[in-house]
């Protein structure tokens, strides 16, 4: 689902939905649901015990040094014993309830971003294209905390119910006038609750997609911001983000309007509620059925229950965003997993490295990109695809590195590794030790190795820490030739049978080219190449060559022989020369 789709209407009410939610959360991590749990039931019962204890030290120990002027030592030892001893307990149980909380909300929120991030990783090469990458990063954090955060409160709302069991048989026993009335203030309470929810639902929803929206433009703008800066479209993107923020702001404010109505009443019910309780006790305390000391503890235990409400009221007020944020979230991990487009590829006869018979690939139905392209390289031999911009060449590295599905045809390769290189290479903001190997298990040694061959290992050793040297996001701090030659290495090290240039030394002068490709013979024993060549040095270092037109195969052969058969093959090589003369 798009960062710009609404949420489907739910079929089902929103707490029913936020109940499912928390369920499933749950059963990821019971045991700490239930130390939760726990804890907040031992909070509940203490903190109806210090209302007991209070009526108990009122009636039997102030009152009487009020009328008799004196009390006994035991007895304030009794009671003072009493009321540290409730309030240990009830400590107690607050750090067991938070912890467990903490815990269970935490511990959930990273076992989802795990799954979503495994569900993005499982997912094929068409699928990235089709779902921008601030989308993807929405889901895995904003969806990811707007599912989960309701998971806090949810322990406590749980021993909220049972302090309101206990609290209503106790307030009852009390006195049934008092207790009556306070009870009946409870269902005004979850009235308003569920009033709020009601009204914050639609908008916690869209806030949920605006977000989405704006993380995605943000990603966007920040991904090109040297596109950005190069046109001067600084204001361009400013506007852009502008409306979008706006617009998220604008539902941001109306949900917090709402919650701010929300918890002024949720404030206002309780302390006239209180007044009501003050007035109406000290009527039964002078008629002689109720103690002042059974009126401060009723009014006492309802101010205490004023806090635990509230917290079913955040418990409710997170629920909309918390069904959102999931309801995105299971979207993401529904979306059905292909086989990979790798399990199609067969093994290549011997004597083949690479064996592509009449595929067909398109990325839209209708919109061919390759038609019927058939061609064998031989194990050990590097062949040269040459071909105009937009010709197909990189879906063909694609399809041959078991990236991409065809439409149609058979793809072999040969036994062992196959490892691809774009001419726009991507490094990690890490070490270039750990850029080389990528979660590959070599030594210091293969990795200087992979970099002799691609040309790197000079310009390494020079910098301040060697391999241990930081290279920023993207690799910011190398040069365009210093990434590429990264890159290669990441894929040499890997020792691969089929290794795919897709104009991967396009900022090599051609002399570091050429010691390259002369040197992954002694490297890589019997590997075979594929490489976009756009230099004909390069070209030249071809045991064959594949001309490539507007998605298919119209020439095989070597350059000599092309450049004779073609003219649009030797106007294209021409250009290329002419192009890389002027730089």
């Amino acid at each position: 689902m798009s960062a710009e789709e609404a949420p489907p209407p739910a079929r089902l009410g929103t707490l029913s939905r936020a109940g499912r939610v928390i369920v499933v959360h749950v059963r990821l991590h019971p045991a700490i649901f239930w130390i939760a749990v726990s804890g907040a039931a031992v909070f509940a019962l203490a903190t109806v015990a210090s209302s007991w204890v209070l009526k108990w030290v009122t009636d039997n120990v102030i009152l009487p040094r009020f009328n008799d002027g004196h009390v006994t030592a035991g007895m304030v030892v009794a009671g003072a014993a009493a009321i540290v001893a409730v309030g240990l307990v009830r400590s107690i149980g607050v750090v067991v309830r938070r912890t467990g909380a903490g815990a269970l909300q935490f511990r959930t929120g990273a076992t989802w971003r795990s799954r979503v991030i495994d569900q993005y990783q499982a997912q094929p090469l068409s699928w990235h294209a089709e779902h921008p990458t601030g989308e993807l990063l929405a889901h895995a954090d904003a969806d990811v905390n707007a599912s989960t955060d309701i998971l806090g409160p949810t322990p406590y709302s749980v021993g909220v119910v049972i302090l309101l069991v206990v609290s209503t048989l106790w307030l009852l026993a009390t006195d049934w006038v008092l207790g009556g009335i306070a009870v009946l203030l409870f269902p005004l309470l979850s009235l308003l609750n569920v009033v709020y929810q009601r009204r914050v639902n639609a908008p916690a929803e869209l806030t949920q997609v605006h977000l989405g929206a704006v993380s995605a433009l943000v990603h966007e703008s920040f991904d090109g911001v040297g596109v950005v800066k190069a046109l001067g479209a600084e204001d361009h993107e400013r506007d852009r983000l502008a409306v979008r923020a706006a617009t998220l702001r604008d539902t941001k404010i109306r949900v917090a309007v709402l919650r701010a109505t929300f918890e002024t009443a949720l404030d206002a019910v309780p302390a006239l509620a209180n007044v009501l309780l003050v007035v109406l006790g000290s009527w039964r305390v002078s008629s002689g059925d109720l103690t002042i000391g059974g009126l401060t503890s009723v009014v006492y235990l309802f101010t205490l229950l004023i806090w635990p409400l509230r917290m079913i009221g955040y418990l409710l007020g997170d629920a909309p965003r918390a069904v959102a944020g999931d309801g995105r979230l299971q979207a993401v991990l529904a979306d059905p997993v292909p086989p990979r487009p790798s399990a199609s590829v067969r093994v290549a006869p011997t004597g083949l490295g690479l064996s592509l018979s009449h595929v067909d690939f398109s990325y839209e139905p209708g919109r061919e990109v390759l038609h019927d392209v058939t061609f064998n390289v031989p194990s050990g031999a590097t062949m040269a695809v040459v071909g105009a911009t937009g010709g197909g060449k990189t879906s063909l590295f694609l399809l041959a590195a078991g990236l991409m599905q065809p439409a149609s045809g058979e793809i072999a390769v040969g036994p062992g590794t196959t490892a691809l290189v774009f001419q726009e290479p991507f490094l990690f903001a890490e070490p270039i030790r750990d850029n080389v190997a990528l979660g590959l298990a070599v030594s210091d040694d293969e990795v200087w190795d992979a970099l002799a061959i691609a040309q790197a290992d000079d310009f390494v050793r020079e910098l301040p820490g060697g391999l241990d040297t930081e290279v920023g996001e993207r690799g910011v701090t190398l040069s365009g030739g210093q990434r590429q030659r990264i890159a290669l290495a990441r894929a040499l090290v890997r020792r691969p049978a089929l290794l795919l240039l897709d104009d991967a030394t396009s900022s090599l002068d051609p002399t570091t080219e050429a010691r390259i490709l002369n040197g992954l013979g002694g490297y890589l024993m019997g590997v075979t190449t594929l490489v976009v060549a756009t230099r004909p040095s390069t070209i030249a270092l071809a045991d064959e060559v594949v001309f490539l037109d507007r998605g298919r195969i119209v020439g095989q052969g070597s350059h000599a022989e092309l450049q004779g058969r073609f003219p649009a093959y030797g106007r294209l090589v021409d250009a290329y020369a002419r192009d890389r003369a002027d730089r």
